[in-house]
């Protein structure tokens, strides 16, 4: 048999993932990098950093269904860096590293209107969603 959790757990632990962005006196950060995400959400970062956006705070709206959703989007800055972006790190308002995910432009969990990007450029988020299994 397969371990399963019920909605309301799936929604606090969601929400405790918006605790952690949103822990700290500021608002919590998203990093864009070139390459392959590293292996664990603890590991250092990996690649160039090619952009940092400031979360609302709160970043998330109240979980439903084991989804939190991306606050405040769509969100815009230019680019720090050229490259073509392979993933992002969530970090609180300290530097401490929440989790991190797939980038793209439609489908991932962090969408981008390109995920080419160019120093100096715009480049926005166009949606984000964090989700907890159901099993």
């Amino acid at each position: 048999m397969a371990l399963r959790l019920a909605t309301a757990v799936r929604n606090a632990m969601a929400d405790a993932v918006t605790t952690r962005v949103d822990a700290g006196a500021g608002a919590g950060t998203i990093k864009i990098y070139t390459g392959s995400q590293p292996a664990t959400a603890n590991d250092a970062e990996t690649g160039t950093l090619l952009a940092t956006f400031t979360l609302s705070d709160p970043s998330y709206g109240a979980a439903s269904s084991g989804v939190i959703t991306l606050a405040g989007t769509p969100k815009t800055v230019a680019a720090a860096a050229t490259g073509t972006a392979g993933w992002f790190r969530v970090e609180d308002s300290t530097g401490a590293n929440v989790y991190d995910g797939a980038v793209g432009t439609s489908g991932a969990e962090l969408n981008l209107n390109t995920t080419a990007l160019n120093s100096g450029v715009n480049v926005t988020i166009t949606s984000g969603t964090f989700t907890m299994p159901a099993s």
